[in-house]
């Protein structure tokens, strides 16, 4: 007979509850090679979350003059290009690789169709982290001949060593492979199910996949057709503001790539743990599709100030970004609403008595509630970026750091940490650990997030410019000339401080559980209750993945068709006028 083990907590509810030594994870056993390469791309992604945060803390400390031991100033940009690209790309990537794998694998039943795919797909992107990863940090050393100074946003006229683009190529080809191993899953369930509505996670990971094969085009021409053979010398130029072009058709969906994975939680996890259902699911499903349409026809709002692109596509670009308002709205309805209906069916009245009743000490739902919340402070200030007019007064200044932090730096990270601890359980059949640590770490990253953006905004406001590593120009100081900006930078120091420590918290919590025995393990139920409004109510043509795709696409000729056109026109692709490849201290100004 099975011994009871009284002093544990589920994890999924945080209720206390007896849990039986012989329980064994289900999805695990079940699953065990979807298990297995869900640990791996967590393993990555959580080293170079690591990684990239204590670059983090490096740039909060040395650009305030909290202190300046770590790097010297132009070291500092190869700390931010690591902490930009580490975050931004290898940590998001990872983690979106593995929650989709188990969510595509929960929802439809079944494994890979061949499994070679997706660990090969796993393989590129390793691959691809370590040669980015070490011309990155050839920046440390001048006499290694490799070097990749060139931060996030890597286009012309800076310039990196073949080995980073190459990088970034198995990258994006990498997230290519996963996904067709995860529409092969569903076409062999669809052969199954003929006339099933998709499952709504199944319908969420697809559309966002076919979001991201739309998006990925420009920076996949932008890097193997000239980045890579530009860095070999095999050409001599790069039209700067083609290149930029090609960076911003992706640079802006892939906003959307870091924030739907983080809306699936919102949508199917958050109001389960809450111990509620989700209020609708075709409001879910239109959401998607409208992120679909609208995510990539965006990207000129980023070059509002790049000559040589006509005004009017300009604006068509801010239109397009203000009509992504709408599914964040809708998203926003349907999310407070399933917590309401969570909140009041556990005994919650009055107008916020239902708030109290939320399990707020469950580190699962309090990390994505907190993440979602902070979000909504990100899309006021993501529509002044919008704005045309507007845009200008921030335009590179530290403005912009401060709204993205609150956007893949909390409602994407906090929200990836958040479905941590309920799903690193799963994929390792072993209780979490470290209980205490993780109810209070979301709270510590809100505290700490909370100071730094809002310094960084206020900052913004007042010209601090972004990506320097003196926060001042030359003969100009913020500190004497502006009176409050001494604060500010106090602010941005605790804060980074804070988020730091939040992270190594949470670090500590992943690595004691990976870590731990499997004495004891936990039934983690993964099954979710049917919403209050379900796919029966959603019209069918929203399952037509076929059509959405086609339709995303001719929005996307339309938006950059004939800007694209236009530059070749007036030479863009013209051999005789080089590109000089710059330093990244050469072309900054500090």
């Amino acid at each position: 007979m099975a011994t009871v083990t009284p002093d544990e907590t589920d994890t999924e509810t945080g209720t206390e509850e007896p849990l039986l030594d012989e329980e064994r994870n289900a999805f695990v056993d079940k699953f065990p090679n979807e298990a297995r390469l869900t640990r791996w791309t967590f393993l990555v992604a959580f080293g170079a979350l690591g990684i990239g945060g204590f670059f983090g803390l490096i740039q909060a400390l040395h650009r305030t003059g909290a202190f300046r031991g770590f790097v010297s100033s132009s070291d500092y940009y190869t700390v931010l290009t690591g902490h930009g690209v580490l975050l931004a790309l290898v940590f998001t990537t990872f983690f979106i690789s593995g929650f989709f794998n188990w969510a595509i694998t929960r929802s439809l039943g079944r494994g890979s169709v061949d499994r070679r795919v997706a660990w090969s797909g796993f393989t590129m992107l390793l691959v691809g982290t370590v040669l980015a990863a070490v011309a990155i940090i050839g920046g440390f050393f001048p006499n290694v001949p490799l070097s990749a100074d060139v931060l996030f946003t890597f286009y012309p006229p800076l310039q990196a060593h073949p080995a980073f683009y190459v990088g970034a190529a198995l990258i994006v080809v990498g997230s290519w492979t996963v996904g067709v191993d995860w529409f092969r899953r569903f076409w062999a369930w669809r052969s199954d199910n003929p006339d099933e509505r998709i499952p709504l996670q199944a319908f969420m990971v697809l559309t966002t996949m076919i979001m991201w094969y739309v998006a990925t085009i420009g920076v996949a021409v932008e890097v193997v057709v000239f980045l890579i053979p530009w860095s070999l010398g095999l050409i001599q130029t790069v039209d700067p503001i083609l290149a930029r072009t090609l960076f911003w058709f992706f640079g802006h969906p892939v906003v959307y790539f870091w924030l739907l994975p983080a809306y699936l939680g919102w949508y199917t996890i958050m109001p389960k743990l809450a111990g509620g259902r989700l209020f609708s699911d075709p409001l879910a499903r239109v959401v998607f599709v409208l992120f679909v349409l609208l995510s990539t026809p965006v990207g000129f709002h980023h070059q509002y100030v790049d000559p040589g692109i006509p005004e009017g596509f300009k604006f068509v670009a801010m239109t397009n970004t203000m009509f992504l308002l709408l599914p964040s709205l809708l998203t926003a309805f349907t999310v407070v609403a399933s917590l309401e209906h969570a909140g009041r069916q556990q005994g919650g009245t009055g107008r916020f008595g239902w708030l109290k009743t939320l399990p707020w000490g469950n580190p699962a739902f309090s990390g994505m509630a907190l993440a979602a919340l902070m979000f909504a402070a990100g899309g006021f200030s993501g529509m002044i970026n919008a704005g045309m007019n507007i845009n200008y007064l921030v335009h590179n200044t530290i403005w912009i750091p401060g709204h993205f932090h609150l956007t893949v730096g909390t409602a994407f990270a906090l929200t990836a940490m958040a479905l941590a601890y309920w799903l690193v359980p799963q994929i390792t059949g072993k209780r979490l650990q470290l209980r205490g640590v993780a109810a209070l770490q979301p709270y510590m990253w809100f505290l700490g997030m909370t100071l730094m953006s809002n310094a960084m905004h206020r900052a913004g406001l007042i010209g601090v410019p972004r990506r320097t590593a003196e926060p001042q120009y030359e003969a100009f100081s913020y500190a004497q000339s502006v009176g409050g900006y001494g604060e500010m930078r106090i602010q941005i120091a605790i804060g980074g401080t804070l988020l730091f420590v939040a992270l190594v918290m949470f670090l500590a919590v992943m690595f004691a559980t990976i870590l731990a025995g499997k004495g004891g393990q936990l039934e983690v139920n993964s099954e979710f209750p049917e919403p209050l409004s379900g796919a029966e109510d959603a019209p069918k043509v929203l399952d037509d993945l076929r059509l959405w795709a086609v339709f995303a696409l001719l929005l996307v000729a339309l938006a950059y068709g004939f800007p694209i056109y236009s530059m070749i026109q007036s030479g863009a692709l013209d051999p005789s006028i080089p590109a000089v490849p710059v330093s990244i201290a050469g072309w900054l100004p500090i």
